[in-house]
């Protein structure tokens, strides 16, 4: 797959890599990954490998700042990881149908997209969904005294369930305040989501609430039993891949 990867320029420049599958079907599966993530995680790759099973178009990518992609991760916010994944699916994507596959606060990139794609997109599958979750796990959360220390230093460091350090920037605080999404829109979409109940990054709730912006028939939450923050054991990515080639089959 790496021999394969190539870089997108955007309009300011800064170069995106991505990979795609094109198996010349009408139907393109685009995975957003997460906050300080790649392409080349466990899920990404799975995700790839089922298109190419089911022969599918893929499209996997990575934000600025993240993986081989240009930029400083701190200079990221949500309205520019926004921008970087709509211009390379604008670039990929010229008729075909879509199904975004957002991981964690790759559902949150997917879901700002929903208007601009509103015409294509036919399925939602969201993994462990973090929409907002800047002001819901993170703002809400600090104390004044760490609150104080962000607008003084302009950057704070968290440590995630994993023990990695997150570096959270006070522009990516308050850029997150302009692109919520939860209860600011109803779509009628096929949907499914996927939750553990052991993730300590992002509470089951969140998933909840994103399902509410979702009308139709089709709308499944699955809480996987012991399920961490990742979901990427095999286990779990055998679950999350049957359930997408259900959609896929009831979509089509």
């Amino acid at each position: 797959m790496q021999k394969k990867n190539k870089f997108f320029k955007t309009s300011t420049k800064r170069k995106i890599r991505y990979h795609y599958l094109n198996k010349q079907s009408d139907l393109t599966l685009v995975f957003f990954h997460g906050f300080m993530s790649d392409m080349l995680g466990k899920k990404p790759k799975i995700i790839l490998q089922l298109a190419k099973k089911i022969k599918f178009n893929c499209l996997i990518f990575e934000y600025s700042g993240h993986g081989k992609s240009s930029d400083n991760f701190e200079n990221g916010t949500i309205s520019k990881w926004t921008n970087d994944a709509k211009q390379i699916i604008k670039k990929i994507n010229k008729k075909n149908k879509l199904i975004f596959i957002g991981s964690s606060m790759g559902s949150w990139i997917a879901l700002n997209l929903f208007k601009v794609f509103k015409k294509y997109l036919v399925g939602f599958v969201g993994i462990a969904s973090a929409p907002d979750f800047t002001e819901l796990l993170m703002w809400n959360k600090f104390n004044k005294s760490l609150k104080k220390k962000l607008f003084k230093e302009k950057i704070i460091f968290i440590k995630n369930e994993y023990g990695s350090e997150y570096p959270i920037t006070k522009n990516l605080i308050l850029d997150g305040k302009k692109n919520k999404v939860l209860n600011k829109f109803k779509i009628n979409l096929p949907v499914i989501l996927f939750h553990g109940t052991h993730d300590q990054s992002v509470p089951i709730i969140i998933s909840k609430k994103t399902l509410k912006n979702f009308k139709g028939s089709y709308k499944k939450l699955y809480i996987i039993k012991k399920g961490d923050h990742s979901l990427s054991n095999k286990k779990n990515l055998k679950f999350i891949t049957t359930k997408i080639k259900e959609l896929i089959k009831y979509i089509n």
